[in-house]
Protein backbone atom coordinates (compact mmCIF):
# COMPACT_ATOMS: atom_id res chain seq x y z
CA UNK A 1 0.00 0.00 0.00
CA UNK A 2 1.11 3.67 -1.00
CA UNK A 3 0.08 6.65 1.35
CA UNK A 4 -0.03 9.97 -1.07
CA UNK A 5 -0.57 13.39 0.51
CA UNK A 6 -1.08 16.78 -1.35
CA UNK A 7 -2.50 20.24 -0.20
CA UNK A 8 -4.69 22.75 -2.37
CA UNK A 9 -4.72 26.28 -1.96
CA UNK A 10 -7.95 27.81 -1.82
CA UNK A 11 -8.89 31.66 -1.88
CA UNK A 12 -12.28 32.69 -1.38
CA UNK A 13 -13.84 35.77 -2.72
CA UNK A 14 -17.41 35.79 -0.75
CA UNK A 15 -19.10 35.40 2.60
CA UNK A 16 -20.72 31.64 1.69
CA UNK A 17 -19.54 29.89 -1.98
CA UNK A 18 -18.84 26.82 -3.23
CA UNK A 19 -15.68 26.57 -5.16
CA UNK A 20 -15.42 23.63 -7.52
CA UNK A 21 -12.46 21.54 -6.70
CA UNK A 22 -12.84 18.38 -9.22
CA UNK A 23 -10.71 18.97 -11.78
CA UNK A 24 -7.71 19.89 -9.37
CA UNK A 25 -8.55 16.97 -7.21
CA UNK A 26 -9.23 14.91 -10.61
CA UNK A 27 -5.65 15.33 -11.93
CA UNK A 28 -3.73 15.51 -8.79
CA UNK A 29 -5.06 11.89 -8.45
CA UNK A 30 -4.48 10.77 -11.81
CA UNK A 31 -0.67 11.90 -11.54
CA UNK A 32 -0.05 9.90 -8.78
CA UNK A 33 0.03 6.64 -10.25
CA UNK A 34 -2.46 4.75 -8.04
CA UNK A 35 -4.64 2.41 -9.66
CA UNK A 36 -6.94 1.49 -7.16
CA UNK A 37 -7.58 3.52 -3.80
CA UNK A 38 -9.23 5.58 -1.37
CA UNK A 39 -8.90 9.56 -1.20
CA UNK A 40 -9.72 11.21 1.54
CA UNK A 41 -10.38 15.22 0.90
CA UNK A 42 -10.73 17.65 4.50
CA UNK A 43 -9.91 20.90 5.15
CA UNK A 44 -8.77 21.75 8.63
CA UNK A 45 -10.97 24.95 8.72
CA UNK A 46 -14.03 24.86 11.47
CA UNK A 47 -15.83 27.68 9.39
CA UNK A 48 -15.25 25.71 5.91
CA UNK A 49 -16.40 22.38 4.28
CA UNK A 50 -16.10 19.41 2.12
CA UNK A 51 -19.32 17.89 0.11
CA UNK A 52 -20.23 16.48 -3.08
CA UNK A 53 -23.20 17.42 -4.85
CA UNK A 54 -24.31 18.54 -7.99
CA UNK A 55 -22.54 21.13 -10.47
CA UNK A 56 -25.16 23.17 -11.55
CA UNK A 57 -25.32 26.73 -11.13
CA UNK A 58 -29.09 27.12 -10.36
CA UNK A 59 -28.90 24.31 -7.35
CA UNK A 60 -25.46 25.90 -6.18
CA UNK A 61 -27.39 29.29 -5.96
CA UNK A 62 -30.21 27.27 -3.87
CA UNK A 63 -27.83 26.28 -1.80
CA UNK A 64 -26.07 29.35 -1.07
CA UNK A 65 -29.59 31.13 -0.03
CA UNK A 66 -30.30 28.13 2.00
CA UNK A 67 -27.71 28.64 4.07
CA UNK A 68 -27.77 32.21 4.18
CA UNK A 69 -31.87 31.34 5.64
CA UNK A 70 -30.65 28.29 7.99
CA UNK A 71 -27.43 30.66 9.75
CA UNK A 72 -28.59 34.23 8.96
CA UNK A 73 -25.09 36.47 9.45
CA UNK A 74 -27.08 39.41 10.78
CA UNK A 75 -28.75 36.91 14.04
CA UNK A 76 -27.60 37.54 17.66
CA UNK A 77 -25.36 34.71 18.76
CA UNK A 78 -23.83 34.93 21.58
CA UNK A 79 -20.78 33.19 19.95
CA UNK A 80 -20.27 36.74 17.93
CA UNK A 81 -19.51 38.89 21.89
CA UNK A 82 -16.17 36.79 22.23
CA UNK A 83 -15.33 35.73 19.03
CA UNK A 84 -11.45 34.30 18.78
CA UNK A 85 -10.37 36.43 16.06
CA UNK A 86 -12.78 39.39 16.12
CA UNK A 87 -14.83 37.92 12.97
CA UNK A 88 -18.68 37.40 13.52
CA UNK A 89 -19.22 34.44 12.35
CA UNK A 90 -21.20 31.92 14.57
CA UNK A 91 -23.77 31.66 11.55
CA UNK A 92 -20.51 29.83 9.85
CA UNK A 93 -20.10 27.72 12.50
CA UNK A 94 -23.62 26.47 12.91
CA UNK A 95 -23.67 26.08 9.09
CA UNK A 96 -21.31 24.12 9.33
CA UNK A 97 -22.25 21.90 11.57
CA UNK A 98 -24.38 20.10 9.04
CA UNK A 99 -21.83 19.17 6.00
CA UNK A 100 -19.07 17.20 6.25
CA UNK A 101 -14.87 18.38 7.16
CA UNK A 102 -13.96 15.69 4.33
CA UNK A 103 -15.28 13.25 2.13
CA UNK A 104 -13.81 10.03 1.23
CA UNK A 105 -14.36 8.52 -2.91
CA UNK A 106 -12.82 5.94 -4.46
CA UNK A 107 -10.21 5.65 -7.44
CA UNK A 108 -10.12 3.10 -9.77
CA UNK A 109 -7.91 2.38 -12.76
CA UNK A 110 -6.08 4.87 -11.55
CA UNK A 111 -8.84 7.59 -11.79
CA UNK A 112 -11.23 9.38 -9.26
CA UNK A 113 -14.77 7.86 -9.25
CA UNK A 114 -17.81 10.51 -9.38
CA UNK A 115 -21.34 9.99 -10.20
CA UNK A 116 -22.10 11.68 -13.38
CA UNK A 117 -23.95 14.69 -12.33
CA UNK A 118 -21.18 14.91 -8.88
CA UNK A 119 -18.34 17.40 -8.09
CA UNK A 120 -16.60 18.21 -5.51
CA UNK A 121 -16.96 21.25 -3.26
CA UNK A 122 -14.89 23.24 -0.92
CA UNK A 123 -18.02 25.03 0.78
CA UNK A 124 -16.12 28.78 2.57
CA UNK A 125 -18.96 30.15 5.57
CA UNK A 126 -17.15 32.27 6.66
CA UNK A 127 -15.57 34.45 4.05
CA UNK A 128 -13.43 35.51 2.24
CA UNK A 129 -10.63 34.35 3.09
CA UNK A 130 -6.69 35.15 1.43
CA UNK A 131 -6.17 31.41 2.37
CA UNK A 132 -7.55 28.70 2.82
CA UNK A 133 -6.37 24.94 2.62
CA UNK A 134 -8.20 21.41 1.38
CA UNK A 135 -5.38 18.30 1.85
CA UNK A 136 -5.71 15.33 0.16
CA UNK A 137 -4.59 11.78 1.23
CA UNK A 138 -4.25 9.03 -1.34
CA UNK A 139 -4.34 5.62 -0.01
CA UNK A 140 -3.82 2.71 -2.54
CA UNK A 141 -1.58 0.33 -4.50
Amino acid sequence: MQVRRHSLDIRTLSGIEFLDITERVRSWVAAQGIAEGLLTVSTPHTTARIVVNERDPALQRDMLRHLQWFAPADAAYEHNQHTVDGRDNAHAHLAALFMPASESLQVADGALQLGAWQALFFVELDGPREQRQVQLQLLGA
